[in-house]
C-alpha cells in the first residue's frame, strides 16, 4: 500500500488560516451574543444607566445598533485571529532560520497581536463610528438615523464617504494596536504558563480555565488601550460643521487634558471593565474550543 503525499506546504497554511479565520467567526458572534450592553456613556453608575434605558426605551434597547456589530463583528475577530496566527507563524518561521526555539518570545506575541489589531482596524474603525452613532442618537421621533445604512449615507453626506465614515481611524489604529497586542499577549502568557505549571499540553487545559484566563486578557486589553477608546468615542461621537468641537485628534487629546485633567482619559472604566471579563472569557473559550474541534 502506497503512502499518501503530504499536502504542499501552502495548502497547509492556507488551510490552518481558513481554520482561524472561522474560529474567529464563531467567537465574534459569541462576543455580540454575551455582550448587548456595550459602551454606556459615562455616567454617574452603569446601574443608572441601565434603569433609566430600560425605563425610557425598553429591553429592546439594549440591543440598538447591535444590527450592525452583529453583522462586522463576526468578520473583525476573524481576521484578528486569523492575523494574529498569521503572524505568530512567521515569527515561529524566523525563529527557526535563525536556529533558535520557534517559540515566541512576549515581545513577538504582542507584535503579533498589535499586527492583528492593525489589520482590524480598518473593519472595526466605521463599524463602531456607526455604531456609536446608533447608540447615543436620540430615541422616538428625534432619531437622526433609521438604521445603519441611513446612518453610513449622512456621514458620508457630511464628510464624504472615506473622512466620514472613517472619522477617528487614526485614533482608532493606536488603540486597537495595544489593544490586541496586550489582549494576545495575556492569553498565550496565561496558557504557556498554566500547561508548564501543570505539565499538560495546551489542548488540555480544561475549557473553564481558558475562559478565565480570556476573562482576565479582556481586563488587560482596556488597562492598556482605554485612554485611546476614549479620544476615539469623542471624536466619533462629535458634531459636524460649525458644531464640531475638535478639529484633530490632536486638538481632542489637549481638550480632555485641559478639561478634566488625567482622569478624563480614564473616565467610564469601571462599567468597561465589569463588560470585558464575560465578553472577551467567551470569546476566546469559543474560538479555543472551535479549534480543537476542526484542527
Amino acid at each position: 500500500m502506497t503512502e499518501s503525499l503530504p499536502e504542499p506546504e501552502g495548502k497547509q497554511t492556507a488551510l490552518q488560516t481558513a481554520k482561524d479565520l472561522f474560529a474567529g467567526a464563531v467567537g465574534g458572534v459569541a462576543q455580540v451574543l454575551i455582550g448587548p450592553l456595550t459602551d454606556l456613556q459615562p455616567v454617574p453608575s452603569a446601574l443608572s444607566a441601565a434603569t433609566s434605558i430600560y425605563k425610557t426605551e425598553g429591553a429592546l434597547a439594549f440591543y440598538k445598533g447591535t444590527l450592525t456589530p452583529l453583522l462586522g463583528i463576526g468578520a473583525c475577530v476573524s481576521i484578528q485571529f486569523g492575523a494574529f496566527h498569521q503572524a505568530r507563524r512567521w515569527f515561529e518561521q524566523r525563529n527557526a532560520a535563525e536556529g533558535q526555539s520557534p517559540t515566541l518570545s512576549y515581545g513577538q506575541y504582542f507584535a503579533a497581536g498589535a499586527f492583528a489589531g492593525v489589520a482590524n482596524s480598518f473593519l472595526s474603525g466605521p463599524i463602531e463610528h456607526v455604531r456609536i452613532r446608533l447608540q447615543t442618537q436620540p430615541h422616538g421621533a428625534n432619531r437622526l438615523y433609521s438604521g445603519p445604512l441611513d446612518c453610513v449615507r449622512k456621514l458620508s453626506a457630511h464628510d464624504g464617504a472615506l473622512k466620514g465614515i472613517y472619522r477617528g481611524e487614526a485614533i482608532t489604529i493606536w488603540r486597537e494596536a495595544f489593544a490586541y497586542g496586550f489582549w494576545f499577549l495575556s492569553f498565550e502568557y496565561l496558557m504557556n504558563a498554566d500547561a508548564r505549571r501543570n505539565a499538560i499540553e495546551r489542548k488540555d487545559i480544561p475549557s473553564y480555565r481558558v475562559a478565565f484566563y480570556g476573562g482576565l486578557a479582556g481586563e488587560v486589553l482596556w488597562l492598556g488601550s482605554y485612554p485611546f477608546d476614549v479620544v476615539k468615542s469623542k471624536m466619533q461621537t462629535d458634531g459636524f460643521g460649525e458644531n464640531r468641537k475638535y478639529k484633530t485628534t490632536r486638538d481632542c487629546i489637549a481638550q480632555t487634558f485641559r478639561t478634566e485633567g488625567a482622569r478624563g482619559f480614564w473616565r467610564g472604566i469601571g462599567p468597561t471593565l465589569l463588560r470585558a471579563m464575560p465578553v472577551s472569557a467567551g470569546t476566546f473559550a469559543v474560538v479555543e474550543m472551535t479549534m480543537r474541534a476542526i484542527n
